[in-house]
């Protein structure tokens, strides 16, 4: 029996009160009434995210409402919707609460749409076409290195690719129901790293160091079960995270948890979504910047009739007629072709791990950049919308030269690198009292990353002189520190806005900033103007001659 599955994507209705519940950046108050949390009733669960300062006075509250903290770096509780209701406008009035969002559904829907590094022995072998149009037919595995975590549903422990599979590590418990269609996550675990044992078939990491996170413990994918996911995986180091999952919603706390664990140095892979059929509505969390997002293409290396297509594409991989192992009380066979970008992003998430395992000095952005720069075009020339830079090309990727580290990732906004932002550290300053003098070096790219901000420490007396000389077109500009975002106007941009340098072509920029009576941190904006498509730059940070 042929199995058709694409990743979900599930239409949310919000009433405009639950919208206003959620906050774009964290750090800013929530200014919406009581009457703001009724939509919240739609929901079982709500996620709550603290203020990193002032939050802990909620936490005896929290828990007396059945809260659990799912996600401490980002002070992330999630309750019972009926008591939050109740709960929240009071700890909204006391200043605790820094946003709130629906636990929403999210999915893989399977809708009915229609060695590499091993030696590709097992009996389904012969029906695994991908590896010749990905470059790694010949490959042998590296051992278990830098491991993929799968943010899926439940893993069927028992099936013959996973039983007695070494470096094979359950996060949380592994479960699924057969009645809930629960076979997507034994698939896509197993076109990661399915192990030559003479059994069924192999993937393109067959000795990869596996881990699994179940987010779906209730038969439900939840936006809670998966940031909970990223956090157990950035509680294990360096690795590859595997995001066969989406929905048409962009969700700011989920795009913090995503945020947060690029920052920790961990690379985020996920499926562009199958909605090419019904207009390519954009997906997350596909959409974020810095996610490695990953198209389907077909045995004749074009884009397939249901991978959607994305302005934020990185690159494709085989996503058609994908042979997979499904769980046995599923399927008695124990395997089927299926369909969809969810079996693409394995491919690259496991040969990301194996090319880092390979690469060890790679930093995540580095990483990034090869992974996408290496593939191999196919369509449009260049970039396009479908394929992104290509198609997955294993042996390039292990030989192209990396870009310099990219360093403070992510860093496009005053939130990114404040204290009590994202994070409550945020970002170390490039100088400070003691030390008056920096330089760095980044890269800009259009599409991922076109918005550098750092934070630089004005004397209170004196003149500090910011300075970027860039390979391409750049503009520079200074921030005060009441700076909320660097894309204010009117008012507020007239009140924030301290400098700007913005040339035409690779001519360098310069501010200097006159002491204000106080020492504080500013920031420094890095950014590519809109015509402007990628480029590297050193920022340098020093005291004005006298």
């Amino acid at each position: 029996m042929r199995r058709s599955v694409l990743i979900g994507v599930v239409a949310l209705c919000f009433s405009s009160a639950a919208h206003a519940a959620v906050l774009a950046h964290p750090g800013k108050p929530v200014t919406s009434g009581p009457r703001t949390f009724a939509g919240l009733q739609a929901y079982p669960r709500t996620l709550v995210e603290l203020d990193h300062v002032r939050g802990n006075a909620a936490v005896p509250a929290l828990r007396r409402a059945g809260g659990r903290l799912i996600e401490p770096s980002l002070a992330l509780w999630r309750l019972p919707s009926w008591t939050a209701q109740r709960l929240l406008p009071v700890l909204q009035r006391r200043g605790l609460v820094r946003s709130v969002t629906p636990d929403v559904p999210i999915g893989i829907d399977p809708r009915g749409a229609s060695g590499f590094f091993g030696q590709f022995t097992d009996p389904l072998s012969p029906q695994e076409w991908w590896p010749s149009h990905i470059g790694v037919s010949e490959w042998i595995a590296p051992g278990p290195g830098v491991p993929v975590t799968m943010i899926d549903s439940g893993v069927d422990l028992l099936h013959e690719e996973f039983a007695g599979r070494p470096n094979t590590i359950p996060l949380n418990t592994q479960t699924f129901d057969a009645n809930q269609d629960e076979f997507h996550g034994t698939a896509t675990a197993s076109v990661v790293g399915a192990p030559v044992n003479g059994k069924g078939i192999v993937g393109i990491y067959p000795q990869a160091k596996l881990q699994l996170w179940d987010a779906s413990p209730t038969g439900q994918l939840t936006v809670g079960d998966e940031i909970a996911g990223l956090a157990a995986a950035r509680r294990q180091g360096r690795g590859v995270i595997n995001l066969s999952l989406g929905g048409f919603d962009r969700l700011p706390i989920e795009e913090h948890a995503i945020l947060n664990a690029f920052g920790a140095g961990l690379l985020v892979v996920a499926s562009s979504g199958n909605d090419r059929e019904e207009g390519s509505s954009p997906s997350f969390p596909a959409g974020f910047a810095h996610v490695l997002t990953i198209g389907a293409t077909d045995e004749a290396d074009r884009v397939t009739i249901f991978s959607s297509a994305s302005a934020a594409m990185d690159l494709a991989a085989p996503g058609q007629d994908i042979e997979a192992a499904i769980p046995t009380l599923w399927d008695p066979a124990g395997y089927d072709p299926v369909d969809g970008t969810s079996f693409s992003a394995p491919l690259v998430s496991g040969a990301a791990a194996a090319v880092w395992t390979l690469r060890p000095t790679l930093s995540n952005t580095q990483l990034f950049e090869v992974m996408r720069r290496s593939a191999r075009d196919v369509g449009k020339a260049g970039w396009d919308q479908d394929t992104g830079y290509g198609i997955l090309n294993v042996p390039a990727a292990l030989t192209r030269k990396p870009p310099a580290v990219d360093p403070q990732e992510p860093n496009e906004d005053i939130y990114l690198v404040k204290p009590n932002g994202l994070t409550r550290d945020g970002k170390a300053p490039l100088t400070a009292q003691h030390r008056p003098r920096a330089t760095i070096s980044a890269q800009l790219e259009r599409r991922e990353d076109s918005e550098d901000v750092y934070r630089v420490y004005l004397p209170a007396k004196g003149k500090v002189v910011v300075t970027v000389r860039p390979s391409a077109n750049v503009s520079l500009e200074l921030w005060g520190k009441k700076t909320t975002t660097v894309f204010e106007q009117g008012s507020a941009a007239k009140r924030d806005l301290l400098g700007v340098s913005a040339h035409a072509g690779a001519r360098f920029e310069r501010i200097t900033l006159k002491g204000r009576g106080s020492a504080q941190f500013v920031y420094a904006d890095v950014f590519l103007p809109k015509t402007a498509v990628r480029a590297s730059y050193s920022l340098s940070v020093a005291p004005a001659a006298r």
